[in-house]
């Protein structure tokens, strides 16, 4: 597998648990009665109205969530093996990447990560029960890292899983990521969502995915593709990137393409082979307190400082302002005089990653949208641009 390296509640008491063999060894072990941990009570019967939890209920319950979500989740899950070169005429190899994906619908769609099968010439899925399926790439869309498989939903049993809503996880919320890690297949890892909102580079493109998942679940090459699920079994990401320290492995950072970016782009991939997102045509920085002084405006001062303007483009259109030639202002960290947008359809915009994932979630190509503005001159302004479509490269 091509693995991309720069690239939910049980309980409070629940999440901090780590189910281990050598803690199940060690529950299983005789011991003696061993006190309450927590005071919390649950109606036990009409006759015993509460019972105290113990250390082995909590454990237990623990337990049964994580076995309960692998036993719906995993037929969903697939293995995926992409094969490119295999005209050995050139008595060459074929190459081969690996990943996971998960089936989408009762139709044959699957869903995994562009990265994985980028380029491939030959898809094999390989279902839960062994079963192996060619299929093809139906639609891609290297921005989102999200592509779409297509079997013959006839001669198998489809199981798809169920999606969730990322806008209801929060840090802290259980993470469970199943897949094929070095071609271990339907490997269950947990964890935590350890952040939300991260901006990422797809990888494949000069472009960012807005709001990526941030999970400690062990994610690494084959789970690429993968769903991230909460702790009722949905899916909330398509894993899809890891930090790692130079080895390839995780290193306690994965991320995962947000589900409500999926719900937005899968639909398009299956109708229309592809998706278009709206494009304003800038480059920016956040806009710091001390760039803020610098221009003389209120410390407190947020907004996306406009770096540069692609000519032609949307931006362009509405006049707005790259900054200066940095080389012509030796005394300041910045260059100056761009323009700094500050809101986009009323709502405030307090960095770029806010601006970006504003453009991919709400608009599309042909949207007119309304930027709040601070022009050159330090005058608040109001302008519309008219979004185009994305390009596959920045001219």
């Amino acid at each position: 597998m091509k693995l991309l390296i720069p690239v939910l509640l049980i309980s409070v008491f629940l999440i901090s648990i780590s189910c281990t063999n050598d803690l199940n060894a060690t529950n299983n072990a005789p011991s003696p009665t061993a006190p309450p941990i927590v005071d919390a009570l649950v109606p036990a019967s009409s006759s015993e109205p509460f019972k105290q939890l113990t250390a082995d209920d909590i454990v237990e319950a623990h337990e049964s969530v994580l076995r309960d979500i692998y036993t719906k989740v995993t037929p969903s899950v697939v293995h995926i093996l992409a094969i490119t070169g295999t005209d050995n005429s050139d008595w060459t190899a074929p190459s081969q990447g690996e990943g996971s994906g998960f089936v989408w619908d009762l139709n044959g769609h699957i869903v995994t990560n562009f990265h994985v099968v980028d380029g491939a010439e030959t898809v094999i899925v390989t279902f839960w029960d062994g079963t192996q399926e060619p299929a093809i790439v139906l639609g891609q869309d290297p921005f989102s890292d999200l592509a779409v498989l297509k079997v013959n939903s006839e001669s198998i049993s489809l199981f798809p899983v169920r999606v969730g809503d990322d806008d209801s996880v929060y840090v802290g919320d259980l993470a469970i990521a199943i897949g094929h890690p070095f071609r271990q297949r339907h490997t269950m890892t947990s964890g935590i969502i350890s952040a939300l909102g991260r901006t990422r580079p797809s990888g494949t493109t000069q472009f960012s995915i807005p709001d990526v998942i941030q999970t400690d679940a062990p994610i690494n090459p084959g789970n690429s593709g993968g769903p991230l699920l909460n702790r009722l079994g949905e899916v909330i990401g398509i894993n899809t990137q890891i930090i790692s320290s130079g080895s390839g492995t995780n290193s306690g950072i994965g991320f995962a393409v947000p589900i409500s970016i999926a719900k937005r782009v899968i639909p398009s991939l299956i109708e229309e082979r592809g998706y278009e997102y709206g494009w304003l045509g800038i480059t920016g920085i956040n806009l710091t307190p001390l760039q803020a002084k610098q221009l003389s405006l209120p410390e407190t001062t947020k907004g996306v400082y406009v770096h540069s303007v692609i000519a032609g483009s949307p931006a362009d259109e509405a006049g707005l302002l790259p900054s200066s030639d940095p080389s012509t202002y030796t005394d300041k960290q910045f260059p100056e005089g761009g323009s700094i947008i500050i809101s986009i359809d009323g709502e405030p915009v307090t960095g770029m990653d806010q601006l970006i994932s504003y453009l991919v979630r709400i608009t599309r190509p042909g949207d007119t949208i309304t930027l709040g503005v601070i022009d050159d001159e330090g005058e608040r302004i109001e302008t519309e641009a008219i979004l185009g479509v994305r390009p596959d490269v920045l001219p």
